[in-house]
């Protein structure tokens, strides 16, 4: 049933808009001669319905109901409440607030209702409003690389939040939250389309449902005039709801991680300090903590902008304290590490042209006292690791350099456990040949390495480039030990987009990983911001865990980042065909999300949990006590 606010339409038989009706019906009142709203007809009789039906036409004289400029009645009694405080004079008000009590979607202490819809600053419905929540949700991808707008995240959330806010009901804010949600997909993984053609429309709408509930959330508790109390509620749970968004999608069937709006503060110090704290998800929290704040700042009303001050004064606070007291790692000393980058090799014979290119590159880091020479994802094809002679190349080239290669191959071959098809995987290369340290990619990118259900969906590898055969995963992960000469540097691999799942390096250095290293390889994507997202990724998982970390890749961004997400040297750009070498400082010591983890999301999960609770209390207590109408 629709509910009408104050103002909006009459209690029955009335019109919108101000002054009397010709009838002489009082703006938001019964017209004469009808009964008041839940109340008898003026003349004592009763009416047929429970909001009253029209009487016998009232005695001649003034109209009994005429409205004084203050909204009371003649008579001397508010038109809502009694002079004392009692139930309401016409019944249920317009806004649906029963007698003496509370409206229907507001908590009790809240303040007045909105002001009618014809003020609100945005459409009620239709194409105009539907294109107004696809850009609001489109806006944060401009924070992520490569436009790396990381100071408009703070603020990119809130015309979304406004839209939603400004939804006549649940119903329209969770259409809001649906439509800003594909912009928002389809924004961030924009760089997609190529390989996922129309089908990127489709993975905007399914993941785009995200985000219908958070309209809810947000409307819920940012409509209206927010009391004090739901402000403050707002600024937790409106975060908190995001978050839960994030996890989900986190999942890898679903994409991974990829698009955390914390990872958009990737090169911002104090924002890193606080992922060292809880990972890229307190960093998100507290972007969206910031944004729910500037809404309640820009519409709420005064005790509800006080406390949402106080709210963002007190974010700020504990970031301060973060960067004051939060352990960090302790410098124990450095690592030379050369990262091997051969750039775009195209056409016929590429795949010996890129491990030819390679070789070459990895010649000029010889007599700089390398300890380890990094490829890049799938830098040594099918054809060439099953050719005997490519390990022993491989073996002169360690010769030569002084350092182990760790280098990635993308063939078929066998696992520890007998399996048989094609593997990613990290191997390491010593002076003797392969060392027999082998990672093999756990997580696979959907359609592009496996395709899910491929009985079903099988046939999208002739409309896009998905995969053709299924890659195998592995099973470990892996920590791989160099020899004594290099000090027993112990490294973490991880293969491609694996960099965004912050559980994995965790893991990794919870088993002792002293340097963290992700292979790449974006060529598909080159001209795209798909590889300096990619390259941001290694300052986060550094930063959360205190360790540094190495991202090669075949064809551009390579990057190295310190154990405190601080940029070391300079990347190798897309346009590079080059080798670089980086001294890695090490360290020792925990970091509180390597000791804690995913805390943040816990936290996140407890809040929603408690807000359905009280809200499922309050249904109840709502609820008609047994054989009361």
């Amino acid at each position: 049933m629709r509910r009408w606010w104050a103002g909006e339409r009459p209690a029955s038989g009335g019109r919108t808009g101000s002054g009397p009706a010709q009838d002489g019906t009082p703006r938001g009142g019964p017209p004469p001669g009808s009964a008041p709203e839940g109340g008898p007809p003026p003349d004592g009789s009763h009416g047929s319905e429970q909001h009253g039906t029209a009487g016998p036409p009232p005695p001649s004289g003034p109209p009994p109901y005429g409205t004084p400029p203050d909204g009371t009645p003649a008579g001397g009694t508010p038109l809502y409440g009694t002079p004392t405080g009692g139930p309401p004079l016409y019944g249920t008000p317009p806004d649906g607030t029963p007698a003496g009590g509370t409206p229907p979607d507001r908590s009790p202490g809240d303040g007045p209702p909105p002001a009618a819809s014809a003020h609100r600053p945005f459409p009620a419905s239709g194409w105009v409003r539907w294109l107004a929540a696809l850009l609001a949700g489109a806006l944060p991808a401009l924070t992520f690389p490569a436009p790396s707008l990381w100071w408009l995240a703070y603020g990119a959330l809130v015309p979304w939040l406004l839209l939603i806010r400004s939804a006549g009901t649940m119903r329209r804010a969770a259409l809001d939250g649906w439509i800003g949600g594909i912009g928002f997909v389809i924004a961030v993984h924009h760089w997609l389309m190529p390989s996922l053609h129309v089908f990127i429309v489709l993975l905007g709408a399914l993941l785009g449902l995200l985000w219908a509930p958070w309209g809810v959330l947000a409307r819920r508790l940012l409509g209206g005039r927010p009391s004090v109390r739901r402000a403050a509620a707002a600024v937790v749970a409106v975060p908190s709801g995001w978050l839960a968004i994030e996890l989900v999608r986190s999942w890898e069937g679903l994409g991974g991680p990829w698009g955390l709006l914390g990872a958009s503060q990737w090169e911002v110090a104090p924002a890193l300090r606080v992922a060292s704290v809880g990972g890229v998800w307190l960093v998100s929290l507290l972007v969206v903590a910031v944004n729910t704040g500037l809404v309640l700042l820009v519409a709420a009303r005064t005790g509800a902008r006080t406390a949402a001050g106080g709210l963002l004064v007190a974010c700020a606070l504990a970031v301060a304290g973060v960067w004051v007291w939060a352990p960090q790692p302790v410098t124990t000393g450095t690592a030379r590490i050369a990262v091997v980058q051969p750039g775009v090799i195209a056409g016929p014979d590429s795949v010996e042209r890129r491990l030819a290119r390679g070789e070459e590159l990895t010649r000029t880091v010889a007599g700089r006292d390398v300890d380890l020479v990094v490829w890049g994802e799938s830098s040594i094809g099918a054809g060439a690791w099953q050719d005997p002679g490519t390990a022993r190349r491989l073996a002169a080239l360690s010769r030569e350099t002084g350092a182990d290669l760790l280098v990635n191959v993308d063939a078929r071959q066998k696992d520890g456990s007998g399996r048989s098809g094609i593997f990613k995987s990290a191997v390491l290369v010593g002076p003797d040949g392969p060392t027999g340290d082998r990672y093999d990619k756990m997580r696979l990118v959907p359609f592009g390495e496996y395709v899910p259900a491929r009985a079903l969906l099988g046939w999208a590898t002739s409309v896009g480039r998905a995969a053709g055969e299924d890659r195998l995963r592995g099973d470990r992960q892996v920590v791989m030990v160099l020899p004594d000469g290099d000090r027993g540097l112990r490294i973490g691999p991880l293969v491609c987009f694996e960099s965004a799942f912050p559980d994995m390096s965790r893991r990794l250095v919870r088993d002792g990983a002293q340097v963290l290293v992700a292979q790449s390889a974006t060529s598909t994507f080159q001209e795209s911001w798909a590889p300096a997202q990619h390259a941001s990724l290694g300052a986060l998982r550094a930063a959360e865990n205190g360790r540094p970390m190495v991202h090669a890749t075949l064809t551009g961004i390579s990057a190295v980042h310190g154990p405190r997400g601080e940029r070391i040297g300079e990347p190798l750009g897309t346009e590079a065909s080059a080798a670089a070498v980086y001294d890695v400082p090490l360290t020792r010591g925990t970091t509180l999300y390597g000791r804690f983890g995913d805390w943040a999301v816990y936290g996140a999960l407890a809040v929603l949990a408690a807000l359905c609770g009280a809200e499922g209390l309050r249904a109840l207590r709502r609820r008609p006590a047994p054989g009361r109408p």
